[in-house]
């Protein structure tokens, strides 16, 4: 039964830039991730990887192409990637979101 538990309260943070944290479970192609973003974060470029995810605690801004959409706790989103869904993520000064991801590897 243990492979079917995904144990994020003991996992490990990674920190890949400042801002952003994350716990990950990879099994075969599928990965999913708890992704903390903090006021910290600054995207310098646009993103156009696609992203399927649920905002937990928090909240955070998402600019598609000059276009500001607010997602909150309960929210969920779908970005297609490619171009025309190229992206930017803001957390307000003081603010966390915590998403969690799920991604094909």
């Amino acid at each position: 039964m243990k492979d079917y538990l995904i144990d994020f309260q003991n996992m490990n943070w990674e920190s890949v830039s400042p801002g952003v944290r994350y716990k990950a479970f990879i099994r075969g192609n599928q990965r999913i991730r708890l992704v903390e973003f903090s006021e910290e974060f600054i995207e310098k470029d646009w993103c156009i990887k696609g992203h399927v995810g649920y905002v937990l605690e928090g909240g955070i801004s998402i600019d598609f192409n000059g276009t500001p959409i607010n997602f909150k706790a309960g929210d969920g989103l779908f970005i297609p990637k490619g171009e025309a869904s190229r992206h930017r993520g803001k957390v307000a000064k003081g603010e966390k979101a915590l998403i969690i991801l799920f991604e094909e590897v």
